[in-house]
């Protein structure tokens, strides 16, 4: 039986979302919130794929692109507060090859910072080089950073998923693939059945179809181009590829839906724990939210814009515009992801929201940012 303020806050949000898909402002969506122990939204709206009439329910599954860095540094505190990591010892103390082109001092904590310099793509990558793990590590590990370690801000838009997943899957007594961690130790305690870091052909009919016409792609010449190159750009081609959804791709290839995202947000707003199961400890968590050194850089992967990260892999809420305004609060933890897609934990209200949707967009107007109308829209409600 829901609570008077759950069965408000699913009502104002399914009032929200029909009205952005009647204006033609969403295709589909989906937004899931937790408050505390109470899952107090489940709502949808809108078409799977826009070509067929499919409609969104609550199982339909969204790319929600770099929101997978969130559960990645995850796995990484996981492995920290196992004993098996130490943050501020050097990636190469866990990955020996890495220390070649001089990268032997970068630390574990720097690349949870984004401050790594290591964020280049190998300029002969393709989508189906991409999708093979050993090939992808060992030319990282071979490749010079772009800036000294620690030096700056410089985001990792692809290579953060094999920097940290490597690290992750090296010290695993069990040296489980990444994608196969993060379903054990993540995803299925939490009762997060569709957090998938590599999907199985069986819910591949579940994904919903990526619209795309709305997004900014950066031109060539600039760090985002080497940070996320063309051919492997965050678009619908190459990341509808079916044997691209299967791959464990960590820092940008995760096909959530918002039931099972909201429950993994969940646990970071009720310090570590959902439901009894407990992950990380109240007080790494709450750590989580102190800015990361060089927090007022520009960074030259994202335009030269200010980007709100904190040291441990998680942007910061609260910012006056998109893509991280929709938390409303500079202590929340979030990440967003390529084309819109969104989750947060707000621990001020123990709150938890996840938006995913197929229509990608870009906006630096709030008025325009439907994360944020959602947002606004649960926290009214409460």
């Amino acid at each position: 039986m829901k609570t008077t303020v759950a069965s408000k806050a699913n009502d104002a949000v399914q009032q929200v979302l029909d009205r952005l898909v009647a204006e033609g402002r969403e295709i589909g969506v989906q937004v899931c919130a937790w408050q505390g122990e109470e899952q107090i939204v489940d709502c949808w709206a809108g078409l799977a794929d826009a070509e067929s009439g499919v409609p969104v329910d609550g199982d339909t599954l969204f790319n929600v692109y770099s929101v997978s860095k969130a559960v990645t540094a995850t796995a990484m505190h996981i492995q920290v507060e196992r004993g098996l990591v130490d943050y501020d010892a050097p990636v190469a103390a866990y990955w020996p090859d890495f220390a070649q082109a001089g990268k032997g001092d970068v630390t574990v904590r720097q690349v949870l910072s984004h401050v790594s310099g290591v964020l280049r793509m190998p300029s002969d990558v393709t989508p189906e080089l991409m999708t093979n793990w050993d090939w992808m590590c060992g030319r990282i590990a071979e490749m010079p950073g772009a800036y000294p370690a620690g030096s700056r801000s410089s985001y990792q838009s692809m290579t953060f998923g094999w920097l940290i997943g490597e690290v992750v899957r090296r010290t695993d007594p069990k040296r489980r693939p990444f994608g196969q961690f993060i379903r054990q130790e993540i995803a299925e305690p939490l009762g997060a059945t569709d957090l998938w870091m590599g999907i199985p052909g069986a819910v591949e009919p579940r994904v919903a179809k990526l619209d795309d016409v709305a997004v900014y792609i950066a031109p060539d010449g600039n760090a985002m181009r080497e940070a996320q190159p063309l051919i492997v750009d965050l678009m619908p081609d190459p990341f509808e590829r079916p044997y691209v959804r299967r791959a464990c791709i960590p820092a940008v290839g995760g096909i959530f839906n918002a039931r099972s995202e909201a429950r993994f947000w969940a646990m970071l707003a009720n310090g570590g724990q959902l439901n009894g199961v407990r992950l990380l400890s109240e007080e790494r968590v709450a750590g989580f939210a102190a800015p990361r050194p060089h927090f007022e850089d520009v960074d030259p992967v994202f335009f030269g814009m200010k980007v709100p990260i904190g040291w441990a892999g998680f942007w910061l809420g609260g910012a006056e515009a998109p893509p991280v305004s929709a938390p409303r609060n500079m202590r929340a933890l979030c990440h967003p992801g390529m084309g819109g897609s969104i989750g947060w934990a707000d621990p001020d209200l123990k709150l938890a929201v996840a938006f995913c949707h197929n229509r990608m967009f870009d906006t630096v107007n709030i008025e325009e940012d439907s994360r944020t109308i959602v947002g606004d829209a649960i926290r009214g409600a409460l």
